[in-house]
């Protein structure tokens, strides 16, 4: 089993940036990509941005290069730079990782708060 801790979601003005942190702890030689989703009341999930094992990314449409997805090659470390935020852009964000064995919805950390308003 893959377990996942976020940290770094904060309040901030819009403009501003947040980093936030996952940490992977178990089988990780099991993950295939890491990545983070995002979420709002009585909103779907949405894709952030995922990292493969190969080194390839997917985005969401709406980062418009303001987000950058990075960690090691390892998968045991994933982070998410965020700048450039805006209002639209709060939502409880969940790191995510995929594994062999789960390779559709994968494996969920607890979420962490990020707020931007002024």
């Amino acid at each position: 089993q893959v377990q996942l801790v976020e940290s770094g979601g904060d309040s901030v003005q819009p403009g501003g940036s947040l980093r936030l942190s996952c940490v992977a702890s178990g089988t990780t030689l099991t993950v295939t990509a890491m990545g983070w989703y995002r979420q709002t009341p009585g909103k779907e999930r949405e894709l952030v941005a995922l990292r493969y094992r190969n080194g390839l990314t997917d985005l969401g449409t709406f980062v418009k290069g303001r987000f950058t997805v990075s960690g090691d090659a390892s998968m045991t470390r994933n982070y998410l730079q965020m700048d450039s935020l805006e209002p639209e852009d709060s939502a409880v964000y969940y790191c995510n990782a995929k594994t062999y064995s789960n390779a559709r919805d994968g494996i969920w950390g607890q979420g962490t708060q990020v707020s931007v308003s002024s």
